[in-house]
């Protein structure tokens, strides 16, 4: 909701664009070499342009693309999108609580553009929903200045990789770079042991799933980390027990 001067005049929509400014370039990185990949696997500039703007789905544009050019039915390729971008339906259970007080199109303007690491630096920031209107309001601006710059740099950057894209050669690196943003915000973010151990055992799943079509490692291990991190809270002591213990 950046482009409403009611949220952009919050103090906490310039704290969360401040916020999203580290992992910007790391993002334009991805964006670039998205853009870049789009180009060079055949697709046409229109193309490129319009799955940009209307998918904004890093990961899952990727997994479509080579599917797109090879000819594969429509439901292949939205089932392959579906199955890529399931943690989004993670995402969106979580935020429900945070957005139901807001009208169907703002929810639905939010969820659009909340991606990953808005996400991750939203809830980081606000581990509980707001109770009152003006707490409310300071929420929903936090969250717009996270993903106006995360936004802004994807989308850049990715339609830059489109205009440019014969020219940048591969051997840039752009797709490691994105990567290691990626795990910049997964280390600073792993600040729990349960957060931890919930790295550590989807990456192990998704490791052991590898073979999986469709890329569905990926769900196996988001649904393994989740269900494993739900029995293992369900059996630890609340947490003001665990800090009075300590």
């Amino acid at each position: 909701m950046f482009f409403l001067a009611s949220v952009r005049r919050q103090a906490e929509f310039r704290a969360g664009m401040r916020a999203s400014m580290p992992v910007a370039p790391g993002i334009a990185a991805w964006g670039l070499m998205t853009g870049v990949a789009m180009v060079k696997s055949g697709m046409s500039v229109i193309e490129g342009v319009a799955m940009t703007v209307l998918v904004y789905a890093g990961s899952s544009q990727l997994a479509a693309i080579p599917l797109l050019i090879a000819g594969a039915p429509a439901w292949v390729v939205w089932a392959t999108g579906f199955c890529v971008n399931l943690r989004f339906v993670v995402f969106s259970l979580h935020l429900r609580s945070y957005l139901m007080h807001m009208p169907r199109w703002r929810r639905l303007v939010n969820g659009f553009l909340t991606a990953d690491l808005s996400y991750a630096l939203f809830t980081s920031r606000f581990p509980k929903p707001a109770d009152d209107a003006p707490a409310r309001a300071a929420q929903e601006a936090y969250l717009a200045g996270n993903y106006s710059v995360t936004w802004i740099a994807w989308t850049g950057a990715s339609l830059l990789g489109v205009a440019l894209g014969n020219w940048i050669p591969p051997a840039w690196g752009l797709g490691y770079a994105g990567v290691l943003c990626l795990v910049g915000i997964l280390c600073s973010l792993a600040n729990t042991p349960l957060r931890i151990l919930a790295a550590l055992i989807a990456g192990a799943a998704a490791v052991a799933a590898y073979a999986l079509p469709l890329k569905l490692n990926i769900v196996a291990a988001i649904a393994v980390a989740v269900l494993a991190c739900f029995w293992l809270e369900g059996r630890l002591p609340p947490p003001q027990q665990r800090e009075r213990a300590a």
